[in-house]
């Protein structure tokens, strides 16, 4: 396991097991008939990987999501177990680095695109609608400001870039030519079902979720089913409701504090990014903390 300056977990090594595929957060290794998914303290923003991580970042994201699979019960998931204790006997021997940020999960066959869905007005639907007044070439109403909750939730997919590239939002009709209408209309309904029962509960918790993306694989029975991460600070934008203010950007509970100290500093959204200095690190780790907190109730150890 490699850590950086302030304990951050970097890269997970698994002895006896391959090296894993490194995605932006997570390291996934292939088990045979299942994965095992090790989210790392990575984070990425604009799609670069930042060069140092924020501790104890993974096992926030690998918690509440586990929190929200059990949460979103009535949808199907690929997650097996989070309890290391019930890991296969090759897994036994970094079962403490692994507890706690990690998860078993069956393989599935991913739906190559990122199921956003909108339920306020804010970041490139924002700025798209300030110019065409559209958002993902969707038509809306005049009058929306910045932070306006919308009038109906907004399905708003992208693709799914390889890293280091960028995420592009295609139409529900470019989805569908991919995938056909069928899948699409079935991808649509479950996302924007998912998120009205997370935005519900999470409103009866004191956050707003502005948006989130969720991701979609096929299982041996050609079943959509949730897959990846779901509803985490990586993915969507918690913004507290005690701070929420029609016209202004809220403070959020997610990497937005990181986007925007990256933009203050004119960052160019390209590789390589600058090191985090250790009181954005900080922030950055308070703000998943207390989304976690408020979320689940419970307190973050």
């Amino acid at each position: 396991m490699k850590y950086d300056k302030n304990n951050a977990l970097i890269s997970s090594a698994v002895p006896g097991l391959p090296e894993p595929l490194h995605g932006k957060v997570r390291d996934l290794y292939d088990l045979g008939d299942k994965l095992l998914l090790v989210a790392t303290d990575r984070l990425s923003a604009f799609d670069v990987i930042m060069p140092n991580g924020i501790p104890d970042k993974g096992r926030i994201l690998n918690s509440v999501s586990v929190f929200w699979f059990d949460l979103l019960a009535d949808y199907k998931n690929h997650l097996i177990t989070a309890d290391v204790d019930q890991y296969p006997e090759e897994l036994q021997c970094v079962k403490e680095d692994l507890r706690g940020r990690s998860m078993l999960v069956n393989k599935v066959k991913i739906v190559p695109f990122e199921c956003i869905v909108r339920g306020y007005l804010t970041g490139s639907g924002w700025k798209e609608y300030q110019k065409n007044g559209t958002v993902n070439s969707q038509r809306l109403r005049e009058g929306y400001q910045n932070g306006s909750k919308l009038d109906a939730v907004l399905f708003t997919p992208s693709t799914k870039a390889e890293q280091g590239e960028h995420d592009m939002p295609v139409s529900v009709e470019e989805m569908s030519a991919e995938v056909g209408l069928e899948k699409a209309s079935k991808l649509a309904d479950l996302s924007i079902d998912c998120y009205a029962k997370a935005a519900d509960y999470a409103a009866g918790h004191g956050i707003i979720i502005a948006d989130t993306k969720f991701e979609f694989g096929e299982n041996s029975e050609g079943e959509l089913i949730l897959a990846d991460e779901v509803l985490t600070p990586d993915s969507s934008r918690f913004w507290p409701q005690e701070s929420y203010c029609v016209g202004s950007n809220p403070p959020s509970l997610d990497k937005q504090f990181v986007r925007d100290w990256l933009d203050s500093i004119s960052f160019n959204h390209q590789p390589p990014a600058p090191e985090l200095p250790d009181d954005i690190v900080a922030k950055t780790r308070a703000k998943y903390v207390e989304a976690y907190q408020k979320l689940t109730g419970k307190s973050f150890q």
